[in-house]
């Protein structure tokens, strides 16, 4: 049986993803720039239902009049992760919200990783918690210098989602991973693109200029060859993905079932709040 949820009171009536067409790119655009991008089931099954209908347009590389992806975020922060306000509201429906939200953003990185046309990733700010799967489900990340990696799980008592636990040990190895998982450490961009997690990092004002330059490249170039390349780069190495992502929404939404956890997010909630 389907369960539903009741909706926080800030989602009121604007898209929370935006999709659109422009010049041979869509662009999907986390819209929520007032609550950081917060994951929280609204946001991240609008996400989804945005990647199926891309998935819709390019399911021809060779035909589509699109040849390239953009996915990028309004706000000064790419991503804070989940919402630990929505979360906590859920009171003992906590770890069936988690799991709702997990689901839905589960399928959005899998349906990312799937699409035929290159994606580009834009990040400016933090990006956080389910934000790192979702950039790291991108083919190429061009990141503002300000922009940082914060993992941002365990500090509460949950476990990483959004394919983290995947992508990271495949990345950076699995010690600089368990690094970043245990301990939390915010990693600048500099060394999240020495790591290999972002493609390229350049100025801030720079960031917008430098990615719609790339975009153009691809959507310019032989798109069946570009779709081709992807193919041959990617196979192979997500055959275990889908299965993993199972788990990785089973544990956080088991954590975030805990009584001490959903103290945990209270407590982050009210110690940001005094910070204000």
């Amino acid at each position: 049986m389907t369960r539903t949820f009741p909706t926080t009171g800030h989602q009121a009536a604007a898209a929370p993803v935006r999709l659109e067409r422009d010049k041979g790119v869509a662009r999907i655009v986390l819209a929520r720039g007032n609550t950081g991008n917060a994951f929280d089931l609204e946001l991240v099954t609008s996400l989804r239902d945005a990647v199926r209908q891309v998935a819709d347009w390019t399911r021809d590389a060779e035909r589509t009049d699109i040849g390239a992806v953009l996915l990028q975020a309004e706000g000064r922060n790419f991503s804070v992760g989940g919402d630990l306000r929505a979360f906590v509201a859920q009171g003992e429906d906590t770890g069936g919200y988690v799991q709702a939200v997990a689901d839905a953003a589960h399928e959005a990185v899998l349906g990312i990783i799937d699409l035929r046309v290159p994606v580009v990733a834009a990040v400016r700010g933090a990006v956080a918690g389910g934000g790192v799967g979702l950039v790291l489900s991108a083919d190429v990340v061009v990141a503002a210098r300000s922009a940082n990696m914060r993992l941002a799980y365990t500090a509460l008592g949950l476990t990483p989602d959004c394919g983290a636990s995947w992508f990271l040990p495949r990345i950076v190895g699995v010690h600089r991973a368990l690094d970043l998982v245990l301990t939390n450490r915010v990693l600048a961009a500099a060394d999240a693109e020495r790591w290999g997690l972002f493609s390229r990092v350049v100025a801030d004002e720079e960031l917008s200029s430098a990615t719609e330059n790339l975009l153009r490249s691809i959507v310019t170039g032989q798109r069946g060859a570009l779709s081709q390349a992807k193919l041959l780069v990617r196979t192979g190495l997500f055959d275990e993905l889908p299965e993993h992502l199972e788990y990785e929404a089973e544990f956080i939404a088991k954590a975030s079932a805990r009584p001490e956890v959903r103290a945990a997010m209270e407590e982050f909630l009210n110690r940001t709040r005094a910070a204000r």
